[in-house]
């Protein structure tokens, strides 16, 4: 599941990049269609892990529902969370998903391609889901649901599906297990410790 979660951020990643350039009116498929080119051509030029962060905080963190995500990934635990411990968990989720996705972007080839089929949506609609296939020479397709909510106009990815398996509940699970052996603050230790090893390469 890592590298397929791997693969899933990138596509998330590359869906959310777009928001802001093509505005929050616009259709979500409509947003990874118009975009997806542009940034596979950008991290194509570059595998640096530093660049790559860069491009990752620069692309996304205003359009990726951090809380939310870290919220479900929690499940029934985020109520026995107090406000301290909300923040530092998000915080330290948010790079985790971050680092997972610059490794992910490192491995991409000149073959990486990402097919968005369109999405039939109604006035209204505060919730889409945003299906794709990423594909790379000589791989079978893989399919990437995006689950994205509408919030004060804008569009934010809070969940990703890779060939029917949640990415917040993947990590539920093992979040629920780590919890039950060293509590919460153990979980955010363990979590900050994945991420110095990630930044460590």
């Amino acid at each position: 599941m890592k590298l397929v979660a791997g693969m899933a951020l990138a596509g998330v990643l590359l869906l959310a990049s777009g928001a802001h350039a093509a505005g929050a009116a616009t259709a979500p498929d409509a947003l990874v269609r118009s975009t997806v080119d542009e940034v596979l051509a950008v991290i194509k030029k570059t595998k640096d892990p530093k660049a790559l962060v860069e491009l990752a905080e620069k692309k996304v963190v205003t359009h990726f529902d951090f809380r939310t995500m870290t919220r479900l990934a929690m499940g029934r635990s985020w109520a026995q969370a107090n406000s301290a411990q909300q923040q530092a968990l998000e915080r330290a989720f948010r790079t985790l998903l971050v680092r997972t996705y610059t490794t992910a972007l490192s491995q991409t080839t000149a073959e990486s391609k990402v097919d968005v089929r369109p999405v039939t949506m109604k006035p209204g609609d505060t919730e889409v889901v945003v299906t794709t296939f990423a594909s790379e020479a000589g791989r079978k397709p893989i399919q990437i649901d995006y689950r994205m909510a509408r919030t004060d106009g804008s569009w934010k990815v809070y969940d990703v599906v890779v060939e029917n398996l949640s990415l917040v509940i993947n990590y539920r699970g093992s979040f629920q297990s780590e919890i039950s052996r060293s509590g919460i603050d153990g979980l955010i230790r363990t979590i900050e410790e994945k991420n110095k090893k990630l930044a460590e390469g």
